[in-house]
């Protein structure tokens, strides 16, 4: 039994370092960084790089979206989107058209150049992953995964939000 005040005391350091392994923001930094790095190199040779996969995987998904959906779906400036877009085009990896539902919008669509190219850099990334998740089992990475996403839908819908000086 120990009197008051005699508790032995941890070195800072391993104190420190206890926090530091549950802190969020220090997982969220780390693995970020890991992943923007090995995805990178994946995506480097794609019109946008990251930014280009996100749109040619967005749209490979399902229905051709208006240009303005699809920047809302990736959360990115529609400026941007726009140049992005015209650098995918350029690329033969993208078309746009008139959305039939109103012609002032302006519909994206995968290209069948679009799509395989998609395909090819979708499998360089997928060896990346699996190298970061290397010590995950399957399942746990799919929860990962699973976990990750909705903590990303949540962020998105919290971004997208008015704030109290909006309003």
């Amino acid at each position: 039994m120990s009197r008051p005040g005699s508790e032995q005391k941890k070195p800072s350091g391993q104190a420190e370092e206890l926090a530091l392994d549950t802190d969020l923001g220090w997982a969220i930094r780390l693995v970020s960084s890991a992943f923007h790095r090995v995805a990178g190199e994946s995506v480097a040779e794609l019109p946008g790089g990251p930014r280009g996969y996100l749109v040619l995987a967005a749209l490979a998904a399902g229905d051709p979206p208006t240009q303005l959906a699809l920047a809302k779906e990736i959360s990115l400036d529609r400026t941007v989107m726009t140049y992005l877009l015209d650098d995918l085009e350029a690329h033969q990896l993208v078309t746009r058209r008139p959305d039939p539902r109103d012609r002032r919008a302006r519909q994206v669509l995968i290209t069948d150049t679009g799509r395989a190219r998609f395909s090819q850099v979708r499998q360089n990334l997928a060896a990346a992953e699996s190298r970061l998740l290397i010590d995950l089992d399957d399942r746990d990475a799919e929860q990962l995964r699973t976990l990750l996403s909705r903590v990303a839908r949540t962020a998105q819908r919290d971004s997208l939000a008015p704030t109290e000086a909006d309003c």
